[in-house]
């Protein structure tokens, strides 16, 4: 499978944005997906209020530009968070994305929110794999004609890296299918609890009483859909998700939610990895930290395993930043990912991705001279 990649650098007749445009106009990444006339998802995280670390909106311009010139109908898409953020409904989420540079006025197309106003559009997929028979993905990406994933590549505090597989399968989850990837048993309501009735309104699953001690409210395991409203709609914040799943199970939910898209319901898609300003946590905070490496490049191809394991390896193969959340692994080849979070095995997505039919961990770099 090749890989397209680009570095950094650039001159007065070659720019990123012609560089990126040179990756996209190779004949093995263009014919890829339908162009003309088709409604193609931009999968794209637009950032939390507060971080800087999101792809720049200039270089999502460029991509979107590109498809309106091949005739195609692109937006912006990204689903509504699982906790409580800037981005946990449509309207929060959109607010946010203005904020941070994307929209119809910076990119020159829409932004939709794949699951709708509250994260409760959804678009549930027969997979039959390890993990779920069915998953929830965001109905709108869902209904697309193609996609263009847009993944800022760096390290993650729950999967070691965060890349075009964790974006595809995280990003355009519906919030019951971010809840199901994150925790086995429903959510709960702290001692807290005002008692108001909120989530009482918002649960489709009538699954919520005020009959717990204090008269706080209880949900009831049985009729809990797993839909996450209940999380959202508290006023007082004091439902809470139990984070209680395994890191090896969430990299494989993870996988298995991408596989519901793109293998079930043979999404065509792009993916364009930008490997710069490689922080060590997620673009989730609302803060970013200083880069652990020097900037690579960009990477273009349309397999998600072998793109992911090419930034992998491009990132590991730099020299770390003293200074930064990076402790150790200085050295070119050395495991970046594994120095900052040792408890994890970031392989296990990309192992697990090719063995379910994701793609294949092997590559071949293109480099653009």
């Amino acid at each position: 499978m090749k890989i397209f990649y680009a570095d950094m650098r650039a001159k007065i007749k070659l720019n990123l944005f012609n560089k990126l445009e040179q990756m996209l106009e190779r004949p093995e990444i263009k014919q890829a997906i339908p162009l003309k006339d088709a409604l193609v998802a931009v999968k794209i995280h637009f950032g939390e209020d507060g971080n800087l670390s999101y792809i720049h909106p200039r270089l999502v311009r460029c991509v979107a530009d590109w498809l309106k010139s091949q005739a195609a109908q692109p937006f912006l898409t990204d689903s509504n968070s699982l906790y409580v953020g800037s981005r946990s409904d449509a309207v929060r989420h959109l607010r946010t994305a203005y904020k941070n540079g994307f929209g119809y006025e910076m990119q020159g197309i829409p932004a939709i929110i794949a699951d709708g106003l509250r994260g409760l559009n959804v678009r549930q997929v027969e997979i039959g794999l390890k993990h779920f028979s069915t998953v929830d993905l965001g109905a709108e990406a869902a209904q697309a004609q193609a996609m263009v994933c847009l993944t800022h590549f760096k390290a993650h505090e729950l999967t070691g890296i965060g890349g075009a597989i964790k974006n595809v399968g995280m990003g355009l989850a519906a919030r019951s299918g971010k809840l199901a990837i994150h925790s086995t048993v429903t959510p709960y309501m702290d001692e807290k609890c005002e008692a108001c009735g909120q989530c009482i309104v918002y649960c489709p699953g009538e699954a919520i009483t005020l009959g717990g001690p204090g008269g706080q409210a209880q949900i009831e395991a049985g009729k809990c859909l797993g839909c996450g409203q209940c999380v959202i709609s508290c006023p007082g914040h004091h439902t809470h998700i139990r984070w209680d799943e395994t890191v090896q199970n969430v990299q494989e939910k993870i996988c298995e939610l991408a596989y519901g898209l793109l293998v079930k319901l043979k999404m065509p898609a792009i993916y364009v990895n930008f490997v710069s300003n490689v922080t060590p946590e997620c673009d989730c905070y609302g803060h970013s930290d200083a880069p652990i490496v020097p900037d690579v490049g960009i990477l273009v191809g349309t397999d998600p395993v072998a793109i992911d394991q090419a930034s992998a390896d491009l990132v590991n193969a730099q020299p770390g930043i003293k200074g930064t959340a990076l402790p150790g692994a200085y050295e070119p080849g050395e495991d970046k990912f594994k120095a900052i979070y040792p408890q994890i095995d970031w392989t296990q997505q990309l192992s697990y991705g090719e063995q379910i039919g994701l793609g294949r961990r092997q590559y071949e770099l293109v480099k653009l001279v």
